[in-house]
């Protein structure tokens, strides 16, 4: 049995990891595309990722699921994984990381109108309309306030477009992977085939926008390697198993808070390391954006405990 303030310290601990880690997983990223293409870099990423977590799985005799699972879980990773994180890797091409994890931020909009059995609920909760009308309001003025660089517009316009529908596809994807029965195996598991598919259709795009042919281990730089390492090991790995575990134990709208933390982690990052500078403007349209987040939420956080179940 573990004491209450050792359990009391892990989820301290798996809380630091979501709010932190997934936060710099932006300017990961960025340092990753120093040298490699963006899915050639999501297919060394997602691969390795799954195939390290398979490994563990195994060791652990965790179950192999079946194989319509095996497709499923490989449908709902490949949309979640290669439309989410992949198009957000793209899309880093052309903006920065916390202009990326900004946009990002408004992905409990799109649970709201992707999540259609959940309509009658949200259109019955003020302070979800209000929330999503300020969020997108956010948006919108986070986007017009971007000043890009003389002849990049139509690029970073291409970069924001892509991380909408990033988000998006995030969203489809985790709303069918929850509806695929998964409850006699490990989380684990699950999530080490979803990596691994994720990380065959990452190189197959690769494959067909001719990045293999761009490739060469020999351009790649040590901030790139850095980069891909930090992602496979923190981004998908750490901070996805500490996600995972305190889902099981606490309530998902308390785990849902780190949608505030990430793009202020990143937008700091940024700055940080990678000199990314920011208008007042775009301060305010991320603060919008977070204020709508949170009203859309409201409901969900009434009577919710950290410490205990």
């Amino acid at each position: 049995m573990q004491s209450n303030s050792e359990s009391q310290w892990k989820v301290i601990l798996a809380f630091v990891a979501i709010y932190v880690i997934w936060g710099t997983t932006y300017i990961g990223i960025a340092f990753g595309l120093d040298g490699f293409p963006p899915f050639v870099f999501c297919a060394f990423r997602f691969f390795t990722a799954g195939l390290l977590l398979f490994l563990y799985s195994r060791y652990k005799n965790d179950r192999v699921p079946s194989r319509k699972i095996m497709f499923l879980s490989s449908v709902s990773g490949t949309i979640a994984l290669v439309g989410g994180s992949g198009l957000v890797t793209w899309a880093e091409q052309y903006v920065g990381p916390g202009h990326a994890a900004t946009i990002i931020a408004a992905e409990p909009f799109m649970f709201i109108l992707f999540e259609r059995k959940m309509w009658s609920y949200y259109l019955s909760q003020k302070t979800v309309i209000a929330g999503l009308l300020l969020g997108f309001a956010g948006l919108l003025l986070f986007s017009s306030a971007s000043v890009p660089e003389s002849g990049a517009r139509e690029m970073q316009l291409a970069g924001n477009l892509v991380l909408i529908l990033s988000a998006v596809l995030w969203v489809i994807g985790s709303l069918y992977g929850k509806k695929i029965n998964t409850e006699t195996y490990s989380n684990t598991m699950i999530t080490s085939i979803q990596l691994m598919a994720a990380g065959i259709f990452s190189a197959f795009l690769a494959l067909i926008t001719g990045e293999w042919e761009r490739f060469s281990f020999s351009g790649i730089s040590a901030a790139s390697w850095s980069g891909l390492v930090y992602m496979i090991t923190m981004g998908s790995m750490v901070a996805f198993l500490a996600f995972t575990w305190l889902m099981t134990i606490r309530p998902p709208a308390l785990v849902s808070t780190h949608t505030y933390v990430n793009p202020v982690v990143a937008v700091f990052t940024g700055w940080l390391l990678a000199g990314e500078t920011f208008s007042s403007m775009q301060i305010i349209g991320l603060a919008v954006i977070l204020l709508g987040v949170l009203l859309t939420k409201f409901p969900e956080y009434r009577n919710v405990r950290l410490f205990s179940k």
